[in-house]
C-alpha cells in the first residue's frame, strides 16, 4: 500500500466553517456508508459544507496507525446533484490567509515548502531577500546565552509553558516571552496542533515558529538553526521551545525514530551559543520496556546523536527503586559522561497540578495525565525549572 485514495461527502462541519487555526473538522460518509472524521487544510481550499465531494487520503486509518491517524481532505471534487447552489467544480483556488495566521510582511514567499510533490507551497521564510527581517540573518549572530528547552513529545510544550508562567509567578517577576519551535518531526501543519491553538488563545506564547517543511508558524524559517534565530531576534523570546508537532514516528528500532532529532538540536543550540537544556522523557507508567524509566528515545537521542553537552535535569522520584534505575540508565546510556545531568527535586505534586490545570484543557501523554503518569510531568517541569535559572542567570549552570 502507498496511498489509500476514497471519495467521500462531507455530511456536516464541525464548529466554525471557516476557522482561525487555518484547519476545518468535518463528518463525511464514505462510499461504503461509514461515517467518520475528516481534517481539511485551509490553506490548500476553500471551506467545504455539507453536500461537497471530496478526495481523501485514508491511508493512516485504514493502516490502524494513531500518529497521523485521521482522514485528511485532498481535494474538493465537486458537489452532489441537487445539493445547494448546484454542480461545483472549482478550477483555481488561492486561500486567504485567516487573520490570526497573516505574517506583518505583505510580499509574497519563494521557499517552497513540501517541495515537488502536488501539494508545494510557497512561504515568505524569514531568511530571503523579500522578508523585512533578511538583514539579520545576513550576517553570523549567535543566540547570546538564551535557554533553549529541548524535547521530543508534543505534550511536553504545553506542561513546559505551565511551569515557566508558574515560576515567575513564584518569584513575583515578569513572565518570560516563549517562543515555541515546531520541527518536522511530527506534523507539519502547525494547525494540527490543539495546544498551540490554547497557548496564542491564553497569550502565553510570543510566536511560533515552523522551519524545514513544517508550515504554518508566525514565522517560517528553512533549518532549526535559522528557527533558533528568528525565535531570538524576530520573536524577541526569553525562553525558547523546540519539539515536533502532534505526533511522533517509531520503528522499535534503535534509532529508527523521529524524536533523534533532539539530539541534533542540542548541536544546533550549542554551535548558536544559545544554553541547550534537555526535557528527558521518563514514565514509569508506560507499558512498554523501552520506555520504562528512561526512554530508550532518550538515550539514544542525547547518549550518542547529540555531540555537544547540554544540562540534563532529572528528577529524585519519591521511589528510591526508581531513582536508582533512572541513574544506572543515565550510567549506560552515556548521559552521565556527554552531559551535565542535575539530579534535583522534582516540584510538589500539589503545586504542578496546579500549574497544569490552569491550563484549562487536559495536558496528555500517551494518553496519561499527570496522576496517571507523574514521572513525566516531573521530569519535564524539572528541566523547565533549570532553564528558568538559567535565564535569571542562576544555578551551577549561569553562562
Amino acid at each position: 500500500m502507498k496511498i489509500r485514495w476514497e471519495t467521500a461527502i462531507v455530511t456536516e462541519t464541525v464548529g466554525e466553517p471557516w476557522s482561525s487555526h487555518g484547519l476545518q473538522e468535518v463528518r463525511v460518509r464514505l462510499g461504503n456508508g461509514e461515517t467518520a472524521a475528516a481534517l481539511h487544510d485551509l490553506a490548500v481550499g476553500a471551506p467545504l459544507r455539507p453536500g461537497d465531494e471530496v478526495l481523501l487520503n485514508t491511508t493512516a486509518v485504514r493502516l490502524g496507525l494513531g500518529t497521523g491517524g485521521v482522514h485528511f481532505v485532498h481535494a474538493k471534487l465537486g458537489r452532489l446533484a441537487g445539493s445547494a447552489d448546484g454542480p461545483e467544480v472549482p478550477i483555481e483556488w488561492e486561500p486567504e490567509t485567516p487573520d490570526s495566521l497573516r505574517s506583518s510582511e505583505s510580499q509574497e514567499g519563494h521557499i517552497m515548502k513540501l517541495r515537488y510533490t502536488s501539494l508545494q507551497r510557497a512561504v515568505l521564510s524569514v531568511e530571503e531577500p523579500s522578508s523585512s527581517h533578511h538583514a539579520l540573518f545576513a550576517e553570523l549572530r549567535t543566540l547570546g546565552g538564551m535557554p533553549v528547552l529541548i524535547g521530543e513529545l508534543h505534550s511536553m510544550l504545553p506542561a513546559a509553558v505551565c511551569w515557566l508562567r508558574e515560576l515567575a509567578r513564584e518569584a513575583g517577576a515578569p513572565v518570560p516571552r516563549i517562543a515555541y519551535i515546531m520541527t518536522e518531526g511530527g506534523a507539519l501543519p502547525l494547525a494540527v496542533s490543539g495546544h498551540v491553538r490554547r497557548l496564542r488563545e491564553l497569550g502565553w506564547l510570543a510566536g511560533a515558529v515552523t522551519y524545514g517543511h513544517a508550515y504554518g508558524g508566525d514565522v517560517e524559517a528553512v533549518n532549526k538553526y535559522t528557527a533558533l534565530l528568528a525565535a531570538r531576534y524576530v520573536l524577541e523570546a526569553d525562553i525558547a521551545i523546540v519539539c515536533m508537532g502532534p505526533g511522533i514516528v517509531g520503528t522499535g528500532t534503535p534509532y529508527g525514530f523521529s524524536g533523534i532529532e533532539a539530539g541534533e538540536l542540542v548541536g544546533a543550540v550549542h554551535a548558536l551559543g544559545g544554553a541547550p537544556v534537555a526535557m528527558a522523557r521518563i514514565s514509569f507508567a508506560d507499558p512498554r520496556p523501552q520506555h520504562r524509566g528512561l526512554s530508550r528515545h532518550t538515550a539514544v537521542a542525547l547518549g550518542q546523536a547529540a555531540l555537544a553537552p547540554a544540562c540534563v535535569p532529572l528528577p529524585l522520584l519519591p521511589a528510591e527503586a526508581d531513582t536508582a534505575l533512572l541513574r544506572e540508565q543515565a550510567r549506560q546510556s552515556g548521559l552521565a559522561r556527554r552531559h551535565r545531568l542535575r539530579w534535583e527535586a522534582p516540584p510538589p505534586l500539589e503545586q504542578m497540578a496546579a500549574a497544569l490545570e490552569a491550563y484549562g484543557w487536559p495536558i496528555t501523554s500517551m494518553g496519561r495525565a499527570w496522576p496517571d503518569d507523574p514521572a513525566f510531568f516531573a521530569a519535564v517541569c524539572t528541566a523547565a525549572g533549570a532553564a528558568y535559572r538559567l535565564l535569571r542567570n542562576e544555578g551551577p549552570d549561569k553562562p
